[in-house]
């Protein structure tokens, strides 16, 4: 549910094409020094339309959507240029089903309004009395501490 609504129902294969991001692409470039402009110039210039998420000291992780293009041709233009761009190796992943649900969660809002329902908030304070019994520590304004094993 997202904002109390269902979101989804079906199968995985099914939550996955109609809710996921498409393809996820993770290359790791080589060498001590690793260069990573080269291979992010190319990945914007042969994928149009990837975005960068994450990019670390030698790793690059892009989201594509499946529409776009195919897999045989992300597979086919990096192995064709996997040693000119220093790719040590690279994934390309379908969208997971943790991803689906991330993405939901993302969309998940605090305060929400639709046309049956307005939630409101408000701050209610309650009095707690005093404990019936205490401790001796308690009485004495010790802290009262418990244990459970």
């Amino acid at each position: 549910m997202v904002n109390g609504r269902f979101r989804c129902l079906g199968s995985v294969q099914h939550l996955k094409n109609r809710f996921g991001d498409g393809y996820t692409i993770i290359l790791r470039v080589g060498g001590p020094d690793a260069d990573l402009l080269p291979v992010m110039k190319f990945i914007e210039s042969e994928l149009r339309g990837s975005t960068l998420k994450e990019k670390h000291r030698n790793m690059l992780q892009y989201q594509l959507p499946s529409s776009l293009t195919s897999l045989a041709h992300i597979f086919s233009i990096l192995a064709h240029h996997k040693g000119a761009l220093c790719i040590e190796d690279y994934s390309v992943t379908q969208t997971t089903l943790d991803q689906v649900f991330v993405n939901f969660a993302k969309d998940q809002s605090d305060d929400y309004h639709s046309k049956e329902t307005s939630v409101r908030r408000r701050d209610v304070a309650i009095e707690v009395p005093p404990p019936l019994s205490c401790s001796p520590g308690a009485a004495e304004g010790g802290a009262v501490r418990e244990s459970t094993m």
